[in-house]
């Protein structure tokens, strides 16, 4: 059965494909609600997971879970002072060790680099 695309999902969506930010689920419902001024906050965690579920979206868990559209392979940084994402370019990682561990099949990997971004290093060092 196909599932509907609501006007909902549609600008949910849109918003996500627009934006390099990797927002919170409060940053989304704060921009949607510009333009659909009824959205509730429950409907856009509903979309939200759905996408997830449905491989459309991917979810960056932390402190606050953060949503990104891209899908290509690529990696994160977030800082531990502000807790912005930054995108980092894909670069080739050595999977050798694990392949060589008979864990399984490898499907994807994802990285998530931790520290401080220039902003906030410019801020300390003041």
């Amino acid at each position: 059965m196909l599932e509907r695309v609501t006007s909902q999902k549609q600008i949910i969506l849109d918003y996500l494909r627009s934006t390099q930010t990797h927002p919170s689920a409060e940053e989304i419902f704060k921009a949607v609600k510009k333009k659909l001024p009824r959205v509730s906050l429950g409907t856009i965690y509903r979309n939200l997971d759905n996408f997830v579920k449905k491989d459309i979206i991917q979810e960056i868990s932390g402190e606050i879970k953060h949503f990104d559209a891209d899908l290509t392979g690529h990696h994160h940084f977030i800082c531990k002072k502000c807790n912005r994402i930054f995108d980092l370019a894909s670069f080739e990682i050595n999977l050798s060790y694990l392949k060589n561990k008979s864990i399984g099949s490898i499907k994807e990997c994802k990285l998530f680099v931790y520290g401080v971004c220039k902003k906030c290093n410019k801020r300390i060092n003041l």
